[in-house]
């Protein structure tokens, strides 16, 4: 028996952010597991539709086809139902209606919990969407128990209905570091790392709030992303401040090599369906300071130091100590590495694999 499943395309018309780097490496798993001859892949047919104007993606048995000059959600709700062959596989938090056997993943339930991080627009909409295809997809996948549990509080999606397929780690080994002359001058045994993000949830204002009193004792701040008026409520000149440097959006490469000669990175969110930054930090050796919030503590568990994110002095002690003791950052470094294996791909595409396995009557659920 042949089984045909599409993928949702949609992720690769948009930026490269967490969701869309979820999507990106669960395809590729899946195209690797097919090409080993997987057991659960026999009889299997993946097929990934895109918009027309989508970007490339290097696959070697799952093949990509693009239809519609449409895009964004009308391209979801209109086009895509036509081209589903017998499942649909929905990765970036959204899907068509009109697909009954489909299978989402949703990443968390933060447009309820941090709301002023969205537009009205794009909160009003998700809130009605998301809750329906809840309910009317075969399955429901998410990042983290954090986030199974936030989607069941909500009453977004009923628990037994969620499936948990995390994030993996093997993309960051990929990276190879290389400085650019920016990433080299940042970079120091001094330099916190700090993901910038257009998304107060982010809570990257506090650590920029505390650059004097950083700078007072040594700190230097590495802002890496796209800044925005809508977080700092300022232009970006006017954080630029003698101790914190202006990166912008950086390459993998130059991220890694960033990582590697810094003295941390700093993840300071008050809610997060994941959490990946801090575990691509940890497969490059680099020890992470991070919120006592959310899904944190569950994907870094002992290999990391915490912090509320609402107490910034706490995020200035973990510098110090982290800075003042070799020991301890070395047994960070050695534990993030073994807490970051334990986050693979591979595993998370074996995890879809089976749901659509389920879907299609070939196994039953444990």
């Amino acid at each position: 028996m042949i089984r045909r499943w599409t993928i949702n395309g949609r992720f690769l018309t948009q930026p490269l952010n967490g969701v869309q780097r979820y999507a990106h490496e669960i395809v590729s798993a899946l195209d690797r597991l097919i090409a080993d001859r997987h057991p659960l892949a026999r009889g299997l047919e993946l097929e990934l539709v895109a918009p027309t104007h989508a970007e490339d993606c290097a696959l070697n048995q799952i093949a990509l086809r693009r239809v519609g000059e449409s895009s964004g959600q009308v391209w979801e709700q209109m086009t895509l139902p036509g081209q589903v062959g017998d499942g649909l596989l929905c990765l970036c938090n959204t899907g068509p209606l009109r697909v009954r056997k489909q299978i989402l993943c949703i990443h968390d339930a933060n447009v309820w919990a941090f709301p002023q991080s969205y537009s009205l627009q794009y909160r009003l909409f998700h809130r009605l969407l998301v809750p329906l295809l809840a309910r009317s997809v075969a399955r429901v996948a998410t990042v983290s128990s954090y986030s199974a549990s936030e989607l069941s509080r909500k009453s977004i999606c009923a628990a037994d209905k969620i499936t948990v397929i995390p994030c993996g780690h093997e993309h960051a080994l990929a990276w190879v570091p290389k400085h650019s002359e920016e990433t080299r001058q940042a970079a120091s045994s001094n330099t916190v790392i700090v993901l910038g993000s257009p998304a107060p949830h982010k809570n990257i204002g506090m650590l920029l709030d505390l650059a004097p009193q950083l700078a007072a004792i040594g700190f230097r701040l590495a802002l890496v992303g796209e800044l925005d008026s809508r977080v700092f409520q300022s232009p970006p000149d006017a954080v630029a401040k003698p101790n914190v440097a202006v990166l912008g959006r950086l390459s993998d490469s130059e991220l890694a090599a960033l990582l590697i000669n810094s003295l941390c990175l700093a993840f300071p969110s008050f809610v997060e369906g994941f959490g990946l930054p801090p575990l691509e930090a940890m497969v490059l050796g680099c020890p992470v300071v991070v919120s006592d919030r959310a899904s944190l503590p569950e994907i870094c568990g002992a290999a990391a130091l915490y912090a509320p994110p609402d107490q910034p002095e706490a995020w200035i002690d973990a510098f110090k100590q982290l800075r003042a003791e070799p020991a301890l950052r070395f047994n960070l470094v050695a534990m993030g590495r073994e807490r970051a294996k334990e986050f693979s791909w591979s595993s998370s595409a074996e995890a879809y694999l089976t749901e659509m396995a389920i879907a299609d009557g070939v196994i039953e659920r444990p």
